[in-house]
């Protein structure tokens, strides 16, 4: 008999050429620390053309902020072509100030140790677990081993400040380049899985 597919843990996110990933999608979604560049990857509008990336997509795993986020802005704009997929598709969220009942259909609070919550999810799941925004998470995974692929949508901009993917003292990891392809509109985007999977 044979063995069901196992699901992967998939960070997918957009990027600036240095790094940047606060606030790609609208001006107001992330102005903490003076971010004054929010909605900087939405003229490219390259996640339109995120094809097979997400072919396999089972559930999404969010930080607070980026949870809190989404769950204020898509809920209040159903005509956004994301709102009905977003709304209707099972929401994981890493947390250790929240409490349910979440505000947003279909979320789950995640107990104890988010990385080890996110394992045994993982482990769970014939479908892949997607990480979006949520850099601070995306650390203590990449920490514990648990990123299987990195979908970088990598922007033609240099912001020069903002949040990184890869902050200062962040985990050192190499990564293999799977695929990569270019937009009509200059943006990479580039599939990397770290060297030991």
């Amino acid at each position: 008999m044979r063995e069901a597919p196992l699901g992967k843990l998939i960070v997918f996110t957009n990027v600036t050429l240095d790094g940047v990933v606060q606030s790609p999608g609208r001006a107001e979604e992330d102005p903490r620390d003076g971010f004054a560049h929010g909605g900087w990857a939405a003229p490219y509008g390259a996640m339109q053309e995120a094809g097979d990336a997400l072919a396999n997509l089972g559930a999404l795993l969010l930080g607070r902020w980026t949870y809190l986020n989404w769950a204020g802005h898509f809920p209040e704009h159903p005509e956004n072509p994301f709102t009905a997929f977003l709304t209707s598709i099972p929401k994981y969220v890493a947390s250790t100030t929240l409490r349910e009942p979440l505000p947003w259909a279909n979320s789950t609070l995640l107990k104890g140790d988010a990385a080890q919550a996110a394992a045994r999810l993982k482990a769970e799941m014939d479908k892949d677990l997607v990480v979006f925004g949520s850099s601070r998470l995306i650390q203590s995974l990449m920490k514990n081993g648990l990123v299987d692929d990195f979908v970088l949508f990598i922007h033609p901009l240099i912001l020069g400040s903002g949040r990184r993917l890869f902050p200062d003292g962040g985990v050192p990891v190499t990564l293999t380049l799977r695929e990569s392809r270019a937009t009509g509109n200059g943006v990479v985007v580039a599939v990397y899985q770290p060297a030991n999977h």
